[in-house]
């Protein structure tokens, strides 16, 4: 057993980042342990995909971040396993680390649905090393493409999401301006996207408004839409869907889904939808004392009871909050309920253009109003200002010119 903490915090993306801050400004001794040494901005990895903004605009390391707050202790390491009973968490060289309140904000990974094929023949999107592989294997894709000069260079994404959309937004543009550019108006013909989802609807979680600015956006930007098609099976060379159909394709991209993953199956604790835990309006685990599940690690419900999305602003609020509870839990205070302030929804679809539902009101707005308020939101979420300069330098740099501002060294295949 390593030395006790107050608090153990397991996870560096908002939910666990934002709990960490906290309770160290609050003079509360913590041990944050994520196997990355970084936090890693998840909204904008497409675009790190898309060549559309670089690495450094996404990442930041998690020292940099707690630097001047002592109180909280980084530790770069796998967590192997979670006894919630105990409070202890194991790390992969067999370390056990003990506190008074355990903080669960293991993230998520890919949900493939059981899909035959998806795991192995598919690129998901949820994490930094996703988004460099799948950028890698796209430049490489299209280096192939230009040398045997025939044949289609088709790309499918599976997910009608907001990841979906923005990826498949992103990737369109890249083939209607920078594929002539940099490679050939004829290889340029030759690439299409398609975006495939079970449900009728792109971002079905939208307005039908939004819906259908949605659907005329990417329409315009080239990219097929198979709406209402599950997909059947993904193979090397595309994807079959379940009424017999089949896209071929050199690459697909999965953004279907989100499940918690093994390290939450293995805790001891009760898993609801998607893996999840079903948490108390605290934001703790049932049944069991001092332990809190944020982020993509539980299913959290606002005040009227309405389940909430995985997103990044539920993420942060809610680590905030706890951070605030577990003080009152070791100070004596008393704990509240989480209070969620809902900035709504919003999704890119390509150069000054995207949809935005504002507030608990959901006011609609779409278009270059919208991208400016998409901008902005995610300007304010990245996690430094370094990053923020970086990232807001690379859109002004690429929206004005039609250039990549990054390079995937790739290997001819």
């Amino acid at each position: 057993m390593d030395d006790n903490y107050q608090v153990i915090v397991v996870g560096g993306g908002f939910a666990g980042m934002a709990a960490a801050r906290e309770l160290g400004r609050k003079r509360i001794s913590v041990l944050l342990v994520d196997a990355n040494n970084y936090h890693q901005f998840q909204p904008l990895l497409y675009q790190v995909a898309a060549s559309q903004i670089g690495v450094s605009a996404v990442a930041r390391p998690l020292r940099s971040v707690f630097r001047r707050i002592r109180d909280v202790r980084v530790l770069t390491a796998e967590v192997t396993a979670i006894d919630a009973a105990a409070h202890t968490v194991t790390t992969a060289d067999g370390t056990r680390y003990q506190g008074q309140v355990l903080v669960i904000a293991a993230g998520a990974v890919p949900n493939f649905f059981n899909t035959p094929g998806a795991q192995e023949h598919s690129y998901p999107l949820y994490s930094l090393d996703d988004a460099v592989r799948l950028g890698t294997v796209l430049t490489r894709t299209l280096e192939t493409a230009e040398r045997e000069n025939s044949g289609a260079t088709d790309v499918v994404i599976v997910g009608g999401g907001p990841t979906g959309v923005e990826t498949a937004g992103a990737l369109a543009e890249n083939i209607k301006y920078i594929v002539p550019k940099y490679f050939s108006p004829a290889l340029a013909d030759r690439c299409r996207v398609h975006l495939v989802d079970m449900v009728p609807n792109v971002l079905n979680a939208f307005s039908p408004k939004s819906q259908a600015y949605a659907r005329a956006r990417l329409g315009k930007l080239g990219v097929q839409l198979h709406m209402g098609q599950s997909v059947g099976e993904v193979r090397p060379d595309g994807v079959a869907l379940a009424d017999g159909t089949e896209i071929p394709a050199r690459i697909t991209v999965w953004a279907g889904g989100l499940q918690a993953g093994k390290i939450i199956a293995e805790s001891g604790l009760e898993q609801g939808r998607g893996g999840r835990i079903d948490v108390t309006p605290e934001l703790r685990a049932p049944g069991v004392e001092g332990v809190y599940v944020l982020g993509d690690s539980a299913n959290i419900t606002d005040d009227t009871g309405a389940k909430l999305p995985q997103l990044g602003s539920v993420a942060q609020q809610s680590g905030k909050w706890a951070a605030r509870n577990i003080h009152a839990d070791l100070t004596g205070g008393t704990r509240q309920p989480f209070r969620y302030s809902d900035k709504g929804y919003m999704a890119m679809v390509g150069r000054g253009a995207a949809v935005a539902e504002l507030g608990r009101k959901r006011i609609q707005v779409q278009g270059p109003l919208a991208f400016a308020s998409w901008l902005g939101v995610h300007l304010a979420l990245l996690p430094g200002v370094r990053q923020r300069i970086r990232a807001l330098s690379s859109w002004a740099a690429g929206y004005l010119t039609h250039s990549p501002t990054q390079v995937f060294v790739a290997k001819p295949d």
